[in-house]
């Protein structure tokens, strides 16, 4: 499997191998179902940009946290069908988990991506289960006549996989009956502002493996405005990230994406804020 490395890298241009790094990023420009918003294609690009701002020495970590190593690859092509997207997706994931001993990042693009991105790793990992960082729940079957929609996102995994939600605040009644129900355990936002008791009851509901998929909606949209479907009331930054702390350091996290950034004109708020998560989450996992 020949890899292509990215012109614009995460954080630093600084080589570093694959059998070095602790961390591989892969880029993921898909948008074909957003609803409402648009501009999620060009969220990794305006990410990865925007990283270059983000300081070496991260102040919470106390470190440079990049030293741990960092790949970043070209773009995946998203110039295909929709078929043929999600396959292909699928089986470069799957070269990539058996090849690379590190924690593989994704960005986002659209939500629908994790439909490609979860298969390789539960296959890889019988134990594992899914912490769903979202304004919406993403569990209707299909949607607007797509089984790969963005709100179909976690439809497939949570079928099989134990599937965790937190920040939910948008839920249909479609998919309301598959909330709370089989594989799937919903921690709807307005029910659950005790952040203490979440982290318990997270931490209780996962298994040892975790995969973390964060659409940035799941924030407030005074932290992350640029995205398509933004919802009032949603996760602070400093509350967010100390349940994502005590997850990673909980739990064995074998892959993130970060997803739904929709860049805003003259605004870089929200690419460089999720910049900072990703390098942040590297500090927790490093």
């Amino acid at each position: 499997m020949k890899l292509k490395l990215n012109k614009t890298p995460f954080l630093i241009d600084e080589p570093c191998s694959l059998a070095d790094a602790r961390f591989l990023i892969l880029p993921i420009p898909y948008e074909k179902t957003t609803s409402y918003g648009k501009g999620t294609g060009k969220g990794p690009a305006a990410i990865l940009d925007s990283s270059w701002q983000v300081e070496f020495w991260d102040e919470e970590a106390k470190r440079e946290v990049w030293k741990e190593g960092i790949v970043t690859l070209a773009p995946f092509n998203c110039k295909q069908g929709e078929k043929s997207f999600f396959k292909n997706l699928g089986k470069e994931v799957a070269g990539l988990l058996a090849m690379f001993n590190g924690i593989p990042i994704f960005l986002g693009g659209e939500h629908s991506i994790t439909q490609g991105l979860l298969p390789p790793f539960q296959k890889k990992y019988k134990d594992l289960s899914i912490l769903h960082f979202d304004a919406h729940a993403d569990l209707r079957p299909e949607y607007e006549g797509s089984p790969h929609s963005h709100a179909s996102a976690l439809y497939p995994a949570s079928r099989t996989t134990k599937t965790v939600q937190i920040g939910i605040r948008s839920v249909s009644q479609d998919e309301a009956r598959f909330t709370n129900s089989g594989k799937v355990r919903t921690y709807l936002m307005h029910e659950n502002l005790n952040f203490a008791k979440l982290e318990k009851n997270i931490l209780k509901a996962l298994s040892d493996t975790v995969y973390l998929t964060i659409d940035v909606d799941g924030f407030d949209p005074s932290v992350m405005l640029g995205t398509g479907t933004p919802q009032p009331g949603g996760f602070m930054w400093y509350d967010a990230l100390k349940l994502f702390k005590v997850v990673c350091k909980k739990k064995k996290v074998v892959g993130i994406d970060v997803v739904e950034v929709a860049p805003i004109k003259g605004s870089p708020i929200t690419e460089f804020n999720a910049a900072k998560l990703v390098y942040r989450l590297m500090g927790y996992l490093s």
